[in-house]
């Protein structure tokens, strides 16, 4: 049986960060609900697939635009997510401090896009201040935590301990993780134990381009997800990690829904679904999951598989 993941991050921009009160309900029009003129295709509906299907997603709520618009949008983005049925996880983008009404941290008023940027004790501030806003916002049991765009460090999981957050799913081999100073030298690819912190690394996986690509709902085709999945089961790997976000249903301009994608998380959602003798959609609520013994290599996708994904890719982006 494999431990999947199916994690949303949820985040707000005002594209660019000039007349940001202005373009705020906007915004949240978008990147919450993905309002389009045909439909919603935003969190709500995210959680109604998944629920339909029997699956637990877990959302990881970036708090810390509030500090500038206030506690009310974080509680409905909350309660949308709640009543679902899903699990609301901490997520923080730390563009935002310097944005903020009151002072977080020291120095505080200059723009810093990652929270490695940060010191330890200023790192421990935000993730306090972050768990607070979420209990505040009515959400509860939170237990789990992913730096915005992956932009951790090894201060991040020993500000988490602090804080009393035994999970986190920042580190990703295709982006910050060889140089956050964890388990250094080493591709960390299975869940580990580091500074009292359970690490549940992205999956990753070589796509034959010499890099490692993570897996994201709209950066694999359908065929490489589910290919990966059924390897990542028959090489014992004990979880998989799947990262999507609020708005990744929406097309490039966020004005309609993308229909490839929109099928392909469908798609993906029957088959894990169908699959449950397999694979465990879970959270991180319930009975700790499995902690690796070891490190395995990254998963391997074929060459054909990714050759496909580029041409339906090259299509999005022509007719999206």
């Amino acid at each position: 049986m494999l431990n999947v993941f199916f994690t949303v991050d949820v985040e707000i921009w005002c594209d660019g960060w000039n007349n940001i009160d202005e373009k705020f309900p906007s915004a949240f029009g978008t990147y919450i609900y993905g309002r389009t003129a045909t439909g919603d295709f935003g969190v709500p509906f995210t959680c109604d697939v998944l629920k339909d299907h029997g699956l637990t997603g877990v959302f990881f709520v970036e708090t810390l635009f509030s500090t500038r618009f206030g506690a009310t949008p974080l509680a409905e983005i909350v309660g949308l997510i709640s009543e679902a049925s899903q699990e609301v996880q901490l997520h923080l983008h730390t563009e935002w401090v310097d944005e903020s009404r009151v002072p977080l941290v020291a120095g505080s008023d200059v723009k810093r896009q990652h929270l490695r940027c940060f010191s330890m004790e200023d790192q421990s501030i935000l993730i306090a201040a972050g768990i607070e806003q979420l209990k505040e916002a009515g959400a509860c049991g939170v237990n789990a935590f992913r730096a915005g765009n992956f932009g951790f460090n090894a201060d991040t999981l020993r500000g988490l301990a602090a804080a009393g957050i035994p999970y986190d799913t920042s580190y990703n081999a295709s982006l910050f993780g060889l140089d956050s100073g964890v388990m250094p030298g080493v591709t960390i690819v299975d869940p580990i134990e580091y500074a009292g912190v359970s690490e549940y690394p992205m999956t990753v996986f070589n796509d034959g381009t010499r890099t490692l690509r993570h897996a994201q709902l709209t950066a694999c085709s359908y065929r490489e997800l589910e290919g990966l999945l059924w390897e990542a089961l028959e090489t014992g790997r004990s979880s998989f990690v799947l990262l999507s976000h609020g708005a990744e249903l929406l097309n490039r301009a966020r004005n309609r829904p993308d229909d490839i994608v929109v099928k392909r998380f469908r798609k993906l959602c029957s088959f894990l679904d169908k699959n449950r003798e397999s694979f465990c959609v879970r959270g991180f609520h319930g009975p700790k999951p499995q902690i690796a013994p070891s490190q395995h290599v990254p998963l391997v996708s074929p060459i054909w598989r990714t050759g496909a994904r580029i041409i339906e890719q090259a299509y999005r982006r022509k007719y999206g």
